[in-house]
């Protein structure tokens, strides 16, 4: 059992030590549905009250673990187009999709976003999460404007989809031990299931594509080559 931290930076690291914790188990269990606090604490090698110095709830350390996607997100489009120009659509909707389903456990806490952690956290913590996540979004757009010849409103319109996909492919693509014993009676049923990445790519391809021809841009002289 690790001493109590002292010092800012000690805390900083078992702060930390938490979030790796509960992504290590989020991988392992096959969901953040798993996670309780017990078993974050003892994979961090802290004792259950521990975890109060540094997040208020369960669902306070999960926000943070979804900050934390954002900015991983974000830092990895960045790096895939930072030489890059006149990417087309279908290149950013490749780029936008390899990067996200790198982050697993982000896709599924996209879900819990919206259905409970920002509801279930202090105001003040609410909104860190929201001017956090902003900004980031607000820089792929800018980093994928500036490579490609999408326009914001055009990749505006692709990130958002892409959240939603991506929150829903995630939770299908990873059924409940139940709904996994079904779709081996039914296979029919599960095909969907088995098939997150490819399909994620195929829709947001069509969705680039699609943008791209109904959401005019308004300055075609500004468009990259």
């Amino acid at each position: 059992m690790k001493e109590r931290a002292r010092s800012a930076q000690d805390k900083e690291q078992r702060s930390q030590d938490l979030l790796t914790a509960a992504q290590a188990l989020a991988t392992e269990l096959g969901g953040v549905r798993f996670i309780t606090v017990q078993a974050v604490t003892e994979r961090a090698g802290m004792h259950r009250t521990g975890v109060r110095r540094y997040y208020s709830n369960r669902e306070e350390l999960l926000l943070e673990l979804a900050e934390q996607g954002w900015a991983q997100w974000r830092a990895a489009i960045a790096a895939q187009v930072a030489e890059r120009t006149g990417l087309g659509p279908e290149d950013v909707a490749g780029v936008v999709t390899d990067m996200i389903i790198a982050l697993p456990v982000f896709c599924d806490l996209l879900t819990h976003v919206a259905l409970t952690l920002e509801g279930d956290v202090a105001m003040e913590r609410a909104r860190q999460y929201k001017t956090r996540s902003f900004a980031a979004y607000d820089a792929i757009v800018e980093d994928l404007n500036r490579a490609s010849s999408m326009t914001p409103d055009q990749l505006r319109g692709l990130i958002a989809a892409t959240l939603a996909l991506a929150a829903n492919g995630w939770q299908v693509s990873h059924p409940t031990p139940t709904l996994a014993a079904l779709y081996q009676q039914v296979p029919e049923w599960g095909h969907a299931a088995f098939a997150f990445a490819p399909r994620l790519k195929l829709l947001l391809t069509a969705l680039a594509v699609g943008l791209h021809t109904v959401i005019p841009d308004p300055d075609p002289a500004s468009a990259p080559n």
